[in-house]
């Protein structure tokens, strides 16, 4: 499995946006959508239109978690609710969010594919799926410096994992080891 890491400058995760909705639409939106949830890949891409259009929630069992069948609700904020309605105008509500040209859903490895081949494109290395759950964590950190919330948010032990998987402790001691020389 390769390591990723958390798109950190704003300006690339503009750019990405730009070369996803010039690709595709429904592959604009999955980056957004996952950007602004910080929700696994893997529950992302079973997602319905019913289970987010009109709704203030985002409700369900996450995947990861089969033993303990955690429930997960996450708000939707305000442009992620205009997007939804623009992004799912003229779809059902038991269509799937992101549909795949075969039937069903997309599947993980294309969200993959979709994801790097834009990366690609903005010279952004070590992304995966993960990249999104990780962007919307590093810009929450930074933005509101609540360790615990998003600790809560994402569901972790502690907060030093917290820091460890949004990439905060390797932007400190690449900070630290920058000037340091012997």
């Amino acid at each position: 499995m390769n390591f990723v890491q958390p798109i950190r400058n704003p300006e690339k995760i503009e750019e990405m946006k730009i070369i996803l909705i010039k690709n595709n639409y429904r592959d604009y939106f999955l980056f957004y959508f996952g950007i602004n949830t910080g929700l696994r890949i893997s529950d992302i891409i079973d997602l319905k239109v019913k289970d987010v259009l009109g709704r203030d929630h985002i409700t369900l069992i996450e995947k990861k978690t089969k033993n303990t069948k955690k429930t997960k609700r996450f708000l939707i904020n305000n442009d992620l609710k205009f997007e939804i309605k623009k992004y799912t105008q003229g779809m059902n509500d038991n269509d799937y969010l992101f549909p795949s040209q075969k039937g069903g859903h997309i599947k993980r490895v294309r969200a993959y594919e979709i994801l790097t081949e834009a990366a690609e494109k903005v010279g952004i290395t070590e992304i995966g799926t993960h990249t999104l759950r990780k962007t919307f964590g590093y810009h929450f950190y930074k933005q509101y410096k609540d360790i615990a919330m998003l600790q809560m948010i994402f569901g972790h032990s502690s907060a030093s994992i917290t820091l460890r998987y949004i990439g905060i402790e390797q932007d400190q001691i690449d900070g630290v080891l920058k000037d340091f020389s012997l």
